[in-house]
């Protein structure tokens, strides 16, 4: 099970016992903010993409929508998101549990910077009902990721 490979990966940190499985779904930001009783918006949501043949991951706030033109000026090309097979088959997980953890070889892992007002965010763990409470220190530090992107919007329309 993918959320068991998780708690296998967070084990090697000593922080397995972080991960949160829940008897509802937590498949949506919505359904995922319900079952940790947070704000919708500090779902750190795992967004699968082909660019080049290879798969990436974008990590972003779960207020967060992806900004086709920025998408186009950082990765070159349109976004072309995972089919749900394709997500299972390159990155590891299903789709309502896709996390940057615990993720199959040759997968690159971009965060995007939606998530730095949070002190913490809720990533999921590798299943539909599950999650973990990660600071963004921690998240840039277990998700091995490549770097801080700027590919999303509607996140802080009111910030400006």
């Amino acid at each position: 099970m993918p959320v068991e490979k998780v708690r296998e990966f967070f084990a090697q940190y000593g922080i397995d016992n972080r991960v949160q499985e829940f008897d509802v779904s937590s498949a949506t930001v919505e359904l995922a903010a319900e079952a940790l009783k947070c704000e919708p918006c500090r779902i750190a949501k795992t967004l699968s993409f082909m660019v080049g043949g290879k798969p990436i991951l974008i990590v972003a706030a779960g207020d967060a929508r992806i900004d086709n033109p920025k998408y186009k000026a950082q990765f070159g090309t349109k976004a072309k998101m995972l089919t749900p097979e394709e997500a299972v088959t390159l990155v590891g997980h299903e789709v309502g549990g896709i996390c940057p953890f615990a993720v199959n070889n040759g997968v690159s892992v971009y965060l995007d910077v939606s998530l730095k007002r949070f002190e913490t965010v809720f990533p999921a763990a590798g299943s539909s009902n599950s999650a973990i409470e990660l600071t963004i220190e921690e998240l840039e530090k277990y998700s091995s990721y490549v770097s801080w992107i700027d590919v999303c919007k509607g996140w802080n329309e009111g910030a400006e």
